[in-house]
């Protein structure tokens, strides 16, 4: 399974007693998959995975993989703060059915370079998943280095990497990585678009929970070069972006799942959408339903 195209990191759906849905999270699952999504990411940062114990993280992703049925592949969070926890997370992640793991740099003890290359290697050689590499500064500390990354791509269960820096110098570095065997994938929704016009294989995302047909046609769109028509797609979907970055993910797009029938909330230490948002939040249930109605058209 090599990865490309629109990958949703899905939102965990809780029901009103604060419990995992698991009728609205196998229902979330079999939609992204029926409208186009090319992988999905369960227990995330946007999956609250910090929030979960682990009878329900094993319970999500052998859930996710029972309505998957190796139609695209599941992609299981399992990146912590010590090399030793995540590789026993990984194989559990195994256990229950995840094709892949996403493994998140190491939060808040911030290693030097040389540390998180013996981290994903140790990850990678005894964790008995594919790794995908995960590397986003702001939440964790500490920054993947492209030439670390360098290092890390030769390793034959090592393939790939979700960049969510914005900055267009850090995409083009990781793109002269990319192989058979390696993709580079956006983490950034504002910016992906821009990231595969140049080269990237594709994004990991948290719009898609929302707009997944609209993400799988700009997706598409972008990976055949059809610039014009997919700037005009990411531009229907700017607005979607910035709401989405309102308050900390995945308060904004949980309130709007919620409003749009998919789970009832958060667990602390997050919080509901501030009412101050509230409105807006409103007119992003509109502006989703008019796209996934018809993105092509929606864009034109």
């Amino acid at each position: 399974m090599r990865l490309s195209g629109s990958i949703t990191a899905l939102a965990t759906p809780f029901d009103a007693a604060g419990d995992v849905d698991v009728r609205a999270w196998r229902a979330l699952v079999e939609a992204q998959v029926a409208h186009g999504t090319q992988g999905i990411v369960v227990a995330g940062s946007t999956g609250e995975a910090a929030t979960l114990d682990d009878a329900e993280y094993l319970g999500l992703i052998e859930s996710a993989a029972d309505v998957v049925a190796g139609r695209i592949p599941v992609l299981a969070g399992t990146g912590q703060s010590g090399t030793r926890k995540t590789v026993a997370l990984t194989r559990r992640a195994a256990e229950a059915g995840a094709d892949m793991a996403l493994v998140v740099t190491p939060p808040y003890v911030r290693p030097t370079q040389e540390g998180l290359l013996a981290h994903y290697r140790a990850v990678a050689e005894e964790g008995g998943l594919p790794v995908v590499l995960y590397n986003v500064p702001p939440r964790t500390g500490g920054d993947l280095l492209p030439e670390t990354v360098a290092a890390l791509a030769t390793h034959p269960r090592i393939v790939g990497i979700k960049e969510a820096r914005a900055e267009p110098e850090r995409m083009q570095a990781l793109l002269a990585l990319r192989g058979e065997g390696f993709s580079v994938l956006s983490g950034d929704d504002p910016t992906f678009c821009r990231a595969m016009l140049a080269g990237a294989d594709g994004v990991i995302s948290v719009a898609s929970n929302v707009v997944p047909a609209s993400f799988r046609l700009l997706a598409d769109r972008a990976a055949a070069g059809e610039a014009d028509s997919a700037r005009a797609l990411d531009a229907a979907l700017a607005p979607l972006y910035r709401f989405l970055g309102v308050e900390p993910n995945p308060i904004p797009v949980k309130a709007l799942l919620a409003r749009l029938g998919c789970g009832h909330g958060l667990r602390l230490p997050l919080t509901p959408l501030s009412s101050a948002h509230a409105a807006e939040a409103e007119a992003m249930c509109g502006l989703v339903r008019r796209l996934e109605a018809d993105p092509a058209a929606a864009a034109a």
